[in-house]
């Protein structure tokens, strides 16, 4: 901890880490050293909080927003940086990330640098824009939230998988859902329109941006998805056989997503999504039991640093 009686709140970051972000082994005091080293080189203070689970972070956010920090600091993952925005959302009180987790999606969707140092430095001296914020069975989200395949693989890439393998574990528990799980029966209601579609996985995006970890491939889940457009976007994977999932990863990763009865799109609101039977669903990366699953957007509801 930095500068905790020398200055206001309204000066200070806040530093939320969680040290063991992606799989890491690195001793707690080490992460803390370099994240303090970095804001010290800045002279900016600063407070550093390790939060071992969602609940705490999310506690430690509220409290430091509710005190008027100069910014949240969210060092870890995309779930560190989840409970971050769920802890400001309806305050002035924006969020920055320092992304070392497994697959930092949101970071890449923000063009937030990789390294620390270079991350340190946006934080301090970047600007702040709005973003919208979604929310899926009352937890607020900022990336995605799905249904189907996607959350299979995300609950099926342990903590212990990913320690060993890193992104690599997102690889091994996608091939053998896509080979072993049949798709469900989905039955989509969005503001004024249904849809029934037998189908693999339905994608709720406030951003569609994703990378695939260490391989050099980045591409978009949801063509329209934005973070100031007040809509969440719907997308609907529906291969039937392994051939037509290899030509949906084709298109996706091209861009292509007009053409192809297999990926249906659309933006709305307000989404529910049920399935028959009942199907995992994810909360932007975290498990997050089964379908039915609700999820609307709120508008410009939080404030993110990005780089200038």
């Amino acid at each position: 901890m930095s500068g905790a009686h020398l200055y206001p709140d309204s000066e200070r970051f806040l530093v939320l880490l969680n040290p063991g972000a992606g799989g890491r082994t690195a001793e707690p005091e080490t992460l803390r050293r370099r994240l303090g080293g970095a804001f010290a080189a800045r002279g900016v203070p600063f407070d550093i909080v390790e939060a071992e689970n969602s609940e705490e972070g999310l506690e430690v956010t509220r409290k430091a927003a509710e005190r008027g920090y100069r910014a949240i600091v969210a060092a870890g993952g995309d779930g560190t940086v989840s409970v971050a925005l769920r802890g400001v959302a309806g305050t002035s009180v924006p969020v920055a990330i320092v992304p070392f987790g497994t697959a930092n999606q949101l970071a890449l969707n923000f063009d937030i640098p990789t390294s620390l140092e270079d991350s340190v430095r946006v934080a301090v001296e970047g600007r702040v824009t709005k973003i919208d914020l979604a929310e899926a069975n009352g937890e607020t989200f900022a990336l995605m939230a799905g249904a189907g395949l996607d959350a299979q693989v995300m609950a099926d890439a342990t903590a212990e998988l990913k320690s060993r393998l890193g992104f690599g574990a997102y690889i091994y528990s996608g091939l053998k859902n896509v080979i072993n799980r049949p798709g469900s029966d989905f039955r989509i209601t969005a503001d004024d329109q249904e849809v029934q579609v037998k189908a693999s996985m339905v994608l709720v995006a406030n951003a569609g941006q994703l990378g695939a970890g260490p391989l050099p491939v980045e591409f978009r889940m949801a063509p329209g998805a934005s973070f100031q457009d007040g809509l969440i976007d719907v997308c609907i994977y529906a291969p039937s056989n392994l051939p037509e999932v290899a030509r949906i990863i084709w298109r996706v990763t091209r861009n292509r997503f007009s053409g192809d009865d297999k990926i249906i799109y659309f933006q709305a609101r307000s989404v529910r999504i049920e399935a028959d039977p009942p199907v995992a669903i994810e909360i932007d990366g975290d498990p997050r039991g089964e379908t039915p699953m609700e999820a609307k957007v709120s508008p410009l509801a939080a404030r993110i640093i990005v780089p200038r």
